[in-house]
């Protein structure tokens, strides 16, 4: 289908029309992505520092 065609035209221009025709999808995809990403990272930081905050109080009770 493509053979025929200038190598700008395969490399550019379809690009360029799938770009400006799905930009959108793309770019709610990817937020969604970076979202999500932010969510797990923020999620493992705050697990992360109340079992620092639990080892540091909890030490002095005397349970493991």
């Amino acid at each position: 289908m493509l053979e025929g065609l200038p190598g700008w035209v395969k490399w550019v221009a379809i690009p360029l029309v799938a770009l400006f025709v799905f930009g959108g999808f793309v770019t709610s995809v990817l937020g969604f992505l970076f979202g999500l990403l932010f969510k797990v990272l923020l999620f493992v930081a705050l697990v992360g520092g109340l079992v620092l905050v639990v080892k540091k109080f909890g030490a002095g009770s005397g349970r493991d």
